[in-house]
């Protein structure tokens, strides 16, 4: 069965060394082993070779047996900057990614990046990505500097991406009151996960979903907790008139349609994630090489799920395929 990891990240060396030669808000420091730490609210990202070394981690995926990856950057991406240093480092980055999935198309794929915190330059640099560079989509973050992804200024990339079949893959960004996550790890442990609920539920409730149909939504981390909280969803829909207001249907309809990917390594809530949305909206991922990420984990939880061959093949790597347009 051909593995291919939806979910992984990877940092431009270009984009190091314009974050070290600035300006930039990130604060800039090395570990014990030269790799550089990138700090920002609630977190910091060790940016070892795998992330940054596409030869290394293509020696890395064949000691795994995992055959492709769709390459994306990482949280807070760009957004952590001044606007239009944002707008210039989201571009040297696309250029990067393109540069990898052209260059090594028979093992990477790559979805783009946007400078949300400039809207205004988003849609010049959405249809840069699919047209010039040829890639089939973008990664967004569950919040822009707290704006959520339902505002109406991120529309205009919600029309050329709906109009494209593009996806549109969620990854959730330090969600504001990040000050109460900053102990033990608790923004990616818990406020990550949050933030990607909260992204999808309002892109839901607000109709942007509905009104725009030819998107592939996808959304990391197992979809934070929508499978788990769908019910209440939909009880909100039943119980409140603005809940109601911009949707025809109940929130669970459109979730449903929605693909999540399996950065959750409990073969439990994998179940649950298939019995809500069905085996055919379930992409591999391995969250690599992040420090809780595991290649070794994605597999193993994968293999251990209940479900059949022709099912365990898809969300290995049909899926991925049929939505990036491969197959």
């Amino acid at each position: 069965m051909t593995i291919v990891d939806f979910h992984n990240h990877y940092y431009p060396p270009k984009y190091i060394e314009a974050l070290r030669a600035g300006p930039s808000r990130y604060a800039v420091t090395e570990d014990d082993a030269g790799n550089p730490v990138l700090h920002s609210p609630g977190d910091k990202n060790y940016i070892v070779p795998g992330h940054r070394d596409i030869a290394f981690r293509q020696t890395v995926l064949d000691e795994a047996g995992v055959d492709m990856q769709v390459v994306t950057f990482t949280a807070p991406g760009t957004l952590i900057e001044e606007p239009a240093r944002s707008v210039t480092l989201a571009a040297l980055v696309n250029d990067c990614l393109a540069t990898v999935a052209r260059d090594h198309a028979a093992r990477f794929f790559a979805l783009g990046t946007l400078p949300l915190n400039e809207p205004k330059a988003c849609p010049a640099e959405f249809d840069r990505v699919l047209g010039e560079l040829q890639l089939p989509g973008v990664m967004l973050y569950g919040n822009a500097g707290g704006v959520q992804l339902s505002d109406e200024r991120f529309w205009p990339i919600y029309e050329r991406a709906s109009d494209a079949g593009a996806v549109l893959y969620i990854h959730p960004n330090f969600p504001p009151g990040v000050e109460a996550m900053e102990q033990y790890w608790l923004m990616p442990l818990v406020g990550f996960l949050f933030d990607t609920t909260l992204a999808a539920a309002g892109l839901v409730y607000s109709g942007v979903v509905e009104r725009f149909p030819g998107i592939r939504w996808a959304l990391g981390h197992l979809g934070g907790a929508i499978p788990y909280l769908a019910e209440r969803l939909d009880r909100g829909h039943e119980a409140f008139a603005e809940c109601r207001a911009n949707i025809v249907k109940p929130p669970t309809e459109y979730l449903k349609a929605f693909y999540y990917d399996t950065v959750n390594f409990d073969p439990a809530a994998l179940r649950l994630a298939v019995d809500f949305a069905g085996a055919e909206h379930i992409l591999a991922g391995s969250d690599y090489p992040h420090m809780i990420g595991s290649l070794e984990k994605m597999k193993r939880s994968l293999a251990a799920l209940d479900v059949s061959e022709a099912e365990r093949a898809a969300i290995l790597g049909g899926n991925a395929r049929r939505i990036l347009g491969v197959i």
